[in-house]
């Protein structure tokens, strides 16, 4: 037994009915005591964990399809599929199952389905009743046919014994055969019978059928039948469309037959479940389950087949990068990968991660570089769809590949540069494509999906890239529509607005507001880079002038880039904002608007009444300074009175503030200018003198100082005269000698205040002063 025989894919089915690759690995069937039984067991090729365990049951219904597949249901709403890689081994598993459950393995389905009612009736039938008697294969039979195909739709029983009599002796292809007969003798009651024939075939939802009728001679009568639906008047004509209209174009030969048939079968049956089949009605939704398997694994095998041929792809790519391929070769090739990449969708992760891979490795992005760069609207358009399907499924690789790209070259020619020059190079009115491409430079910017853990380096690195060769590329439309203040005037007439918007059509708006919406989205998640090149380049500035744009969707854009900025809450940025006095345009706009209330109003209120419940206080304080008198008026909302509010209550506690500091000053300098002590209310007071307050005690305090200073005692000194009471000769109170002033206040103050012990404290206490911090409002 090999390995690649017992190779095989474990696939569950999900809510939405699409199958999910569950893992690949290697099957084995054996006895497991846990489960008292042969079991199924799968083990992942990668790391030999166990994908699946699977007890065999007796009574549940295993169903071969495809020769490579093998379905059944474990429990209510749980559907699991075995996909062999090798015909060899999906039938060693089926025998194994079919000699457990004691059923001839030449059958394809080991069981019937059978709800307990079904079951309940089943049991009471007659022995007989229990095959199913299909009428001879005939014309005149037609309608007994088609009554009996149609009344076993509502029974699961009966619709199982129906498919097996279908496929023993060839009758479909009898049928079928019936058809080129009516259509030849224009009997269209016979083709309306047998539309309903083949329609109810179908809804028997039977791989092995389905097998049959879209084999390569059998599925053009198939959609033949289709066309003659009794509702119509006149039949559709789906034959001429897939055999004339639909052209298969191969833009490499396709040498592997096998894959070429695959390729068309597949393209005819979704054509008939997406064009001819009518939408199902809610009894008949689950009745088309299995062709959708059938079409979905189909796609797998596909994809799987193109990407095993390396031979193929190399060719492929090498002309789509070929200079010399001519326009329409390249727009076939290109559409080719497109179809490519929209197959790959219906891989599994595992599956697609090998196949984007393997897409790298050859090198689609290089030549993608250079067809989106091309004239061809149609190459341009196939070439984003392919460029969206790489980036949504691994933004790093597409990272990786523009940061290796030569630095020498010129900006314009960089991957995400030639992305952003379609954007803003959209020719569509509405600007579909370029909405395309700006979700996708979203998701390469964004630091979120960046591999953190693996890569440190990836977002400092790229983001770096980003703002030094392509940031200035994609601001180029917003610097040229907006005016710089000093350098233009609107020149209206009648107009005193500046900064203007020019110009200002419907979808130069519609750019800008693109581009606004990106720039935004830097703000919130670039903090550094975005921030220095807003300040570097005044950006704010040449936003707010859009708020001069007659389309208000813009207007509001600008205002919602700048009421991100000051969500920051960056000093760094409200200081930008102040210097620049850039609220001027917002509030001139709000003037403007006048009693209007609409979303331009209430969004400039709400950023207003952000500032104030957030406190930002240097914004307040230069709002209330610079534009309170142009917005006092507004009194339908209170946000500007709690702005006012706002700034006077700092106003107060930055005199309060002040007020302890000078109280709390243990010291004061020797400064005259320091002579001066503040009471609560903030009024100065002269410090009075000791020598007018105490006049007796501190006259005999100097006297005895003055003695103590020529080296003399009390008994040689004469009696001390207060200097108050001296007399002149002429009789009038003479003035007192005042002792210098300086060392009066100074012996004073260490009198009354300090202690001579404290002297050192005193100095270290100095160092620490509150004085010496600086002062709030200074």
């Amino acid at each position: 037994m090999s390995d690649t025989r017992r190779r095989v894919k474990v696939y569950t089915l999900n809510e939405d009915r699409q199958w999910d690759d569950r893992g690949t690995g290697h099957v084995s069937s054996t006895f497991v005591e846990r489960l008292k039984g042969i079991s199924l067991l799968v083990r992942a090729e990668s790391d030999g964990s166990l994908l699946l365990e699977s007890k065999i049951s007796p009574n549940t219904a295993y169903q071969k399809q495809q020769d490579t597949l093998i379905v059944w249901s474990e429990a209510e709403n749980y559907d699991l599929a075995l996909s062999f890689q090798e015909k060899a081994g999906c039938d060693e598993i089926w025998e194994k199952i079919c000699q457990v459950q004691g059923k001839d393995p030449a059958l394809e389905i080991t069981q019937d389905p059978i709800d307990e009612s079904e079951e309940e009736r089943f049991e009471e039938m007659p022995e007989t009743s229990h095959l199913v008697e299909l009428p001879p294969c005939e014309l005149a039979r037609l309608e007994e046919i088609a009554d009996l195909v149609t009344s076993v739709l509502s029974s699961p029983i009966r619709r199982e014994k129906l498919a097996l009599a279908l496929m023993s002796e060839g009758y479909m292809k009898k049928l079928l055969q019936l058809f080129q007969v009516c259509e030849d003798l224009e009997n269209r009651e016979g083709l309306h019978h047998l539309y309903e024939i083949v329609r109810g075939v179908l809804f028997l939802n039977k791989a092995a059928l389905f097998e049959v009728m879209f084999s390569d001679d059998c599925i053009m009568d198939v959609v033949g039948c289709l066309e003659f639906d009794p509702s119509l008047v006149q039949p559709k004509k789906h034959r001429e469309f897939l055999t004339k209209t639909a052209k298969f174009k191969e833009v490499i030969p396709i040498t592997d037959s096998e894959l070429r048939q695959k390729i068309h079968q597949t393209y005819r049956v979704q054509y008939i479940q997406d064009i001819i089949l009518p939408t199902p009605s809610v009894f008949e939704e689950n009745f088309l389950s299995t062709l959708t398997s059938f079409i979905f694994f189909n796609k797998v095998e596909i994809v799987s087949m193109l990407q095993e041929d390396e031979k193929f792809l190399t060719e492929v790519f090498a002309q789509l990068t070929d200079e010399a391929t001519e326009d329409g070769k390249r727009r076939e090739l290109v559409n080719f990968f497109k179809e490519f990449c929209a197959f790959s969708q219906t891989l599994q992760p595992q599956n697609r991660d090998a196949f984007f891979k393997t897409l790298a490795n050859l090198g689609i992005l290089p030549a993608l570089e250079i067809v989106m760069g091309m004239d061809d609207l149609q190459v341009r358009a196939a070439a984003t769809d392919i460029f969206s399907y790489l980036v949504e499924f691994s933004p790093s690789m597409v990272r990786e590949f523009v940061m290796q790209e030569p630095q020498q070259t010129d900006d314009d020619v960089l991957l995400i540069n030639v992305v952003i020059k379609q954007m803003i190079c959209d020719s569509d009115p509405e600007l579909g494509g370029a909405v395309q491409l700006m979700g996708l430079l979203r998701t390469l910017i964004d630091p979120e999906n960046m591999l953190a853990p693996t890569n440190k380096t990836e977002k400092t690195e790229f983001l770096s890239f980003f703002y030094k060769y392509c940031m200035q590329v994609l601001t180029v439309p917003l610097l040229a529509s907006t005016v710089d203040e000093k350098n233009c005037k609107d020149l209206q007439e009648g107009s005193t607005k500046i900064n203007p918007v020019c110009p200002d059509n419907f979808q130069t708006a519609q750019l800008l507001a693109l581009i606004l919406e990106l720039l935004t989205f830097c703000v919130e998640h670039h903090t550094y880079h975005i921030k220095t090149y807003i300040m570097n380049k005044d950006l704010l500035r040449r936003v707010l002038v859009l708020m001069n744009s007659k389309h208000t969707f813009l207007a509001l854009c600008a205002l919602r880039f700048m009421r991100r900025i000051i969500g920051q809450k960056d000093e760094y940025y409200n200081r930008y904002i102040v210097k620049g006095n850039l609220f001027e345009p917002v509030i001139n706009t709000l003037l403007d608007n006048g009693t209007r209330y609409n979303l331009l109003n209430s969004a400039i209120i709400e950023l207003f009444e952000f500032i104030k419940v957030e406190d930002i206080k240097s914004l307040i304080a230069h709002i209330i300074d610079n534009y309170y008198k142009a917005l006092e008026s507004i009194e339908y909302v209170q946000t500007f009175k709690g702005l006012k509010g706002r700034y006077e209550q700092e106003k107060d506690r930055q005199t309060l503030r002040l007020n302890r500091y000078r109280r709390d000053a243990r010291t004061l300098d020797e400064d005259e200018d320091e002579e001066m002590w503040f009471n609560e209310d903030g009024e100065a007071i002269e410090k009075s003198r000791p020598e007018e307050e105490f006049p007796e005690s501190f006259g005999k305090y100097m006297e005895a100082k003055k003695g103590a200073a020529n080296g003399t005692n009390g008994a040689n000194c004469k009696p001390a005269t207060s200097p108050t009471s001296a007399a002149s000769p002429n009789g009038s109170p003479a003035k007192s000698a005042t002792p210098p002033a300086t060392p009066v206040v100074k012996t004073a103050m260490v009198g009354l205040v300090d202690y001579p012990d404290d002297e050192d404290e005193e100095d270290e206490d100095e160092e620490q002063s509150p004085r010496k911090r600086p002062r709030l409002g200074s």
